[in-house]
């Protein structure tokens, strides 16, 4: 389980496939207190430690992760949002986050508004998960969703996030990962059976 605080910026130095998988080697400040077989988020999705060597470590994605995320679109030189697993006892900051991406949207716009920054994405096919003031999962960070309609969603994102995430380089066009509150995959879940 994570929270949707990103601890930090990582860049991808090398990308590589095996078989229908893909090997990411990361180079990333926490790398000296990792272990292999650790769970990070890398842009809310999931991966273990396969590996450390070097300063860097090595990260695999399956193809139902490439599948379901942008991960298999990354390349050397790309930053991506880290956070390790919530230990017990730690505090809640953001919300419940799996690292479970349920699919990818798209960036519709960006938008400047006096020391904050809108963004709105396109809705996804599972958009009656998405409830206005409810918590939301884009790149691993925790959000709220500031507005929603039938065309779009947005968030409101504060200058601290802006300028410790990827969001700083997120264009209209680019694709994001998103998780959806797990509580409403629950509720969705008994409600349908």
């Amino acid at each position: 389980m994570f929270t949707g605080i990103v601890e930090e910026m990582g860049e991808v130095v090398a990308s590589r496939d095996e078989g229908t998988n893909r090997v990411l080697t990361i180079q990333a400040r926490m790398c000296p207190e990792l272990r292999i077989d650790q769970s990070v988020a890398h842009d809310g999705v999931c991966l273990t430690v396969a590996g450390i060597h070097d300063g860097v470590y090595d990260v695999v994605a399956v193809k139902e992760t490439l599948m379901r995320s942008n991960i298999g679109t990354l390349k050397p030189g790309d930053k991506v949002n880290l956070e390790r697993s919530l230990r017990l006892g730690d505090r809640l900051d953001g919300h419940l986050v799996q690292g479970h991406v349920d699919a990818t949207v798209e960036c519709l716009s960006v938008r400047e508004e006096g020391g904050s920054w809108s963004f709105s994405f396109a809705p996804p096919e599972q958009k009656h998960l998405l409830v206005l003031k409810g918590s939301v999962c884009l790149n691993g960070v925790s959000l709220t969703i500031a507005s929603l309609d039938e065309h779009a969603f947005g968030v409101a994102i504060i200058p601290y996030t802006f300028a410790h995430t990827t969001f700083r380089s997120l264009q209209s066009g680019d694709r994001v990962n998103v998780e959806f509150d797990v509580l409403g995959k629950y509720v969705e879940r008994m409600l349908t059976r």
